[in-house]
C-alpha cells in the first residue's frame, strides 16, 4: 500500500477504526498483562507491592512527559512515521522488560513503554481528525473505543496464561512480539493522512508557543480534565487491580475476568451507544446522558460497599462496569470538541490531553491507589469523587460556552479555538 492517501477516498471506517484501536491497545497491554504476575515479578527482583506500584507510575509519568512532543512530530513529519516509530520503540523496550535483572532495570525500560506507547493514541486521534468531520469523526471514534475497549480484559488473561505456562519475563516477550507484529501490519496497512502541504515546522519556540495558548485556554483544560478524572474514576481500580482483585475480592491470578469483563462489556456498551446516537441528538445530550448513568452507578457503588461485608463476585463489580459505559458514551464527544478547538495544531492539542491524563493517572496509581486499594470502601469513595469532579469540569466548561457559541479569539498567531456544533 502507498504511504500517500487520496483524501477523496478516505479508507473504509471500520477498517481505519480496527487499525487504530490496535495502535492505542498496546498501551492497555503494557500495563495489564503483567497483573497476574505482579506479585511473581516483586517476589523474583526483591522488591515490595509499593515499589512495584512504580512500574505502573513510571510508566506513567514517561508517558506524560512524551506525550507532549508525539502530537507536533506528527504536525511536522507526518502521523505514519511517528506512530511507526512508536512501535518499533515499544518492542525493544518489551525486550528489554524481559530481560531486567533489577527492579531499577526494569523501571528503566517501562519508561521507554511509557515514551513510546502515546504515538498510537495521541497520533491516531490526530489521524482520525484528519479523515473525518462531524458525526463520521464521532462514529469512528467511538468504533476505536469499542475496539479498544477489548484490551484490558484481554490484557489479564492473556498475561496470567502466559504466566503460568513460561513465567513472568515471558509476558514481556509477548508483548514485544505483539508490538513486532503490529510495527509490519502498520507498515503494511497505516496511511499517511497529513501530508507535506500541511504539515508545521519541529521548532521549540513555536511549540511552547502553542503550547502557551492552549494551556491558559480554560474550556480546553476543563474538557481534557472532565475526561482525565471520568477515566480516572475507572483506573483507580485497574491500578489498584492486583489488590482488589486478588485480595479484596478473594480471587486467583486466573479470576481477572470477573473485574475486567463486566467493565470492558460496559465500555463497549458505551462507545456502541455513542457510535448509535452521533448524529441523531445533540453532543451535549449523550453527555447528559452519561454523567446520569455515571450519579446511578457511583451512587449504587457507593451504597453496595458501604452495606455489604463480604463482597462477592460479579455483584461487587456490577455498579463499576455501569460507570465504565459512561465514560466511554462521554469520551468520543468530549475529545472530538478539544481536538476542533485547534483545527491546524490538532496533534499539539491531542498531546496536551494526554499529558493531562498522564500526570492525572500517574497521580492516581502512585497516590490514590496505595492509599485507598486495602478497603473496598475507601476505592468506591475514592471514584466517586473522582467521577463527580469530572462532572464538575463539564458543568463549568457547558456553563462558558452555551450551545452553538463561538469561543474567543485567543491570538493572531495560531489557530482561532471554535466551539464543534
Amino acid at each position: 500500500m502507498s504511504d500517500s492517501l487520496d483524501s477523496r477516498n478516505p479508507p473504509h471506517p471500520t477498517r481505519i477504526a480496527a487499525l487504530l484501536a490496535l495502535l492505542a491497545m498496546f498501551g492497555p497491554f503494557a500495563i495489564d498483562a503483567f497483573f497476574p504476575a505482579f506479585h511473581a515479578v516483586g517476589a523474583a527482583l526483591g522488591a515490595s507491592d509499593f515499589a512495584m506500584q512504580q512500574t505502573i507510575s513510571v510508566y506513567l509519568v514517561a508517558y506524560a512527559a512524551m506525550s507532549l512532543l508525539h502530537g507536533p512530530l506528527s504536525d511536522a513529519y507526518g502521523r505514519r512515521v511517528v506512530m511507526l516509530t512508536g512501535v518499533v520503540a515499544f518492542t525493544l523496550a518489551s525486550i528489554g522488560c524481559a530481560l531486567a535483572t533489577s527492579l531499577e532495570m526494569l523501571l528503566v525500560f517501562r519508561a521507554l513503554q511509557g515514551f513510546a506507547v502515546g504515538s498510537g493514541l495521541i497520533v491516531g486521534r490526530a489521524l482520525t481528525r484528519d479523515l473525518y468531520d462531524g458525526a463520521q469523526a464521532l462514529k469512528v471514534q467511538s468504533l476505536i473505543t469499542l475496539f479498544f475497549s477489548v484490551a484490558p480484559v484481554l490484557a489479564p488473561i492473556v498475561g496470567g496464561v502466559v504466566y503460568t505456562l513460561a513465567g513472568w519475563r515471558a509476558v514481556f516477550w509477548f508483548l514485544a512480539l505483539y508490538g513486532a507484529a503490529l510495527a509490519l501490519l502498520c507498515q503494511r496497512a497505516l496511511p499517511e493522512t497529513h501530508p507535506p502541504a500541511a504539515r508545521t515546522p519541529f521548532a521549540l519556540k513555536p511549540l511552547f508557543a502553542v503550547y502557551r495558548v492552549i494551556a491558559l485556554d480554560l474550556r480546553f483544560f476543563l474538557l481534557a480534565a472532565s475526561t482525565g478524572f471520568n477515566f480516572g474514576a475507572f483506573w483507580l481500580y485497574i491500578s489498584s487491580a492486583p489488590a482488589f482483585v486478588e485480595r479484596i475480592l478473594g480471587l486467583g491470578t486466573h479470576d481477572y475476568v470477573w473485574f475486567f469483563g463486566p467493565c470492558i462489556l460496559g465500555m463497549m456498551t458505551g462507545a456502541a451507544l455513542a457510535n448509535r446516537l452521533a448524529g441523531r441528538v445533540a453532543a451535549r445530550t449523550t453527555v447528559r446522558i452519561g454523567y446520569t448513568i455515571s450519579v446511578v452507578a457511583m451512587s449504587a457503588n457507593l451504597a453496595y460497599w458501604m452495606v455489604i461485608g463480604t463482597p462477592t463476585v460479579p455483584w461487587a463489580v456490577l455498579a463499576i462496569a455501569a460507570n465504565s459505559i459512561a465514560i466511554s458514551l462521554i469520551f468520543p464527544t468530549l475529545s472530538l470538541k478539544m481536538l476542533d478547538r485547534y483545527p491546524r495544531n490538532r496533534g499539539a492539542a491531542s498531546s496536551v490531553q494526554a499529558m493531562i491524563w498522564g500526570v492525572m493517572t500517574s497521580l492516581v496509581a502512585a497516590l490514590m491507589s496505595p492509599a485507598l486499594s486495602g478497603s473496598g470502601r475507601m476505592l468506591a469513595v475514592g471514584a466517586a469523587l473522582l467521577a463527580a469532579a469530572g462532572f464538575a469540569c463539564w458543568y463549568a466548561y457547558a456553563r462558558l460556552t452555551p450551545a452553538g457559541a463561538a469561543a474567543p479569539v485567543m491570538t493572531p498567531k495560531l489557530e482561532e479555538p471554535v466551539e464543534p456544533v
